[in-house]
């Protein structure tokens, strides 16, 4: 019976099946950083790490690079591991189901180490029951794949890699999400690239009805209220790291309650 940890025999075959699990830690990752990262913004990787240079919005968003980076790396490795041997992709090997066990094994593992051994996020900061959230997406997306990856390894039917490309779809989706510019209307967070200075952030804002509602202390994220002629570009050809919508993303929770706020114009803190 063939297993993404317990192969057959043929090296070829090993190789691909540990491939295949490999890229789906690395969707693992993709999903858990896009979704709950970028599109819902429900923590950043280190958001539970208060104190010092980790109050700094910007620091948080450099570790989520650095996380995305990583798991760059796992599919380009996976990747690489899938063409050397794709010669022996025509066999029917259990590839969907070992990617499955592998997208589970990552969220398992990010729920041992990351919300519960090491501290560094929960899945949602905001919650006042953060153990209720990190229970249910694991279960949801940790074992839940996991078993599904395993039963369809005993089986071993053609198109068992269909939930798995599904799963790879909704990344994908989430991604162009993530991607989308901030809705109009609303408040924008801009966060400066390192160095950057706020006063050229302003020059940005000249000619348009755009109000600033808050700063922090250091003058590196702003709330705007966008006026009719404001483009994003011009944000960002003005220093600024990354423009989003929404006043106070959840997983800026505990950067927030860090005491880095000040009242901007008579406005208190939101």
């Amino acid at each position: 019976m063939t297993s993404p940890f317990n192969p057959p025999a043929s090296p070829s075959h090993r190789s691909l099946l540990r491939a295949a699990a490999l890229l789906g830690v690395a969707f693992g990752g993709f999903f858990d950083g896009i979704l709950l990262h970028q599109v819902l913004q429900w923590h950043h990787l280190l958001s539970a790490v208060q104190g010092g240079r980790f109050a700094d919005l910007r620091l948080q968003l450099l570790a989520d690079g650095l996380f995305h980076l990583a798991m760059y790396g796992l599919a380009a490795i996976a990747l690489a591991g899938l063409w050397r041997h794709r010669a022996a992709l025509a066999q029917r090997l259990p590839l969907g189901p070992a990617f499955l066990i592998g997208f589970g094994a990552w969220h398992v593992a990010d729920a041992l180490l990351s919300h519960w051994w090491l501290g560094l996020h929960r899945v949602r900061m905001d919650s006042p029951r953060p153990l209720a959230w990190d229970l249910a997406w694991l279960a949801m997306f940790g074992l839940l794949p996991m078993a599904i990856g395993l039963a369809k390894r005993r089986r071993a039917r053609p198109g068992a890699g269909a939930t798995a490309w599904a799963l790879a779809l909704v990344t994908s989706l989430a991604a162009l999400l993530a991607a989308r510019p901030p809705a109009e209307g609303g408040p924008l967070t801009v966060v400066l690239r390192p160095g950057a200075a706020p006063l050229v952030l302003l020059a940005a804002l000249e000619g348009s009805d755009t109000r600033v509602l808050w700063a922090d202390r250091a003058g590196a994220v702003w709330l705007l209220q966008p006026g009719t002629a404001l483009l994003t570009a011009d944000l960002y050809r003005h220093g600024a790291l990354l423009v989003a919508g929404g006043s106070v993303p959840a997983g800026c929770a505990a950067w927030w309650s860090n005491g880095a706020r000040r009242t901007v114009a008579g406005r208190p803190p939101a």
